[in-house]
């Protein structure tokens, strides 16, 4: 059975594995603070359907309260252990099922098994955040191995926290002018490919928001990174197809064990 794959914009995408739907760290939103959706339509109502949904960090960009308050009634949603702790609009969205996670945990939904690995980010609540939690990834195993890597700098151990997989979803970019801390680019990113091997890849969190006002300071950080990865991929990484989709384009991976 095929694994499919939509990016919606940003981080958010979909993973279809094992006859579970999977989604991402969730933004439908056209505006967020001073970020404005400057590419692709807003994600269709169908890209709110999910069995399970999966929240790397904390940062409103990746936990949007707005948004996981559109999934259906008893939508099973994975957090970092601490989010209602520190997202108090979580706690009124009783109509989920809300879990919290480390790494190190493990959770199957049917046959789709997940596993929760470490992530190098800054995983507070932003601009505040007293209350500390883990930033995250996520390896779904099915049909498919598939690491969504949240938001995450490069780190040594980082192939062999997440294993053998078959498709990697890595950021690329960002949201503003320069990346933090934190992050990768799309030449790291590539680095990390290398590291990962895995069959197949999708790059994903960059062309989609940017700061208002900001159109003209360093525009090809917003509209690069998709065609850096795949050019750094193919120097660094040539044996992995690379899968550069545009917002609300799907990719249906045939996976051979």
């Amino acid at each position: 059975m095929p694994v499919e794959i939509t990016w919606w914009g940003h981080a958010t995408s979909t993973v279809e594995d094992s006859n579970i739907r999977v989604l991402f760290d969730p933004l439908f939103a056209r505006r967020l603070a001073h970020l404005r959706r400057r590419r692709g339509a807003l994600p269709p109502p169908v890209a709110w359907r999910a069995d399970l949904t999966l929240v790397s960090h904390l940062h409103a960009d990746h936990l949007h309260v707005p948004s996981l308050a559109r999934l259906a009634p008893g939508t099973r949603v994975l957090v970092p252990r601490g989010a209602p702790r520190a997202v108090p609009g979580l706690r009124r969205l009783t109509h989920l099922d809300l879990d919290e996670v480390v790494p190190g945990d493990e959770t199957s939904v049917g046959d789709l098994r997940v596993r929760v690995v470490s992530a190098r980010h800054d995983g507070r609540r932003l601009p505040f955040g007293p209350h500390r939690s883990p930033a995250l990834g996520y390896v779904l195993e099915g049909e498919a191995r598939t690491y969504f890597a949240g938001d995450t700098g490069l780190f040594d151990t980082m192939a062999e926290e997440v294993g053998p997989v078959d498709v990697a979803l890595l950021p690329v970019g960002g949201w503003g002018p320069h990346l933090g801390e934190g992050h990768l680019d799309a030449e790291r990113a590539a680095q990390a490919l290398a590291g990962l091997a895995p069959r197949s890849a999708v790059p994903v969190h960059y062309g989609t928001y940017w700061p208002i006002g900001m159109d003209g300071v360093r525009p090809h950080e917003f509209h690069a990174p998709g065609d850096d990865f795949v050019r750094h991929a193919a120097a660094l990484a040539p044996q992995v197809d690379v899968h550069r989709l545009g917002h609300g384009e799907s990719v249906r991976l045939e996976v051979a064990r």
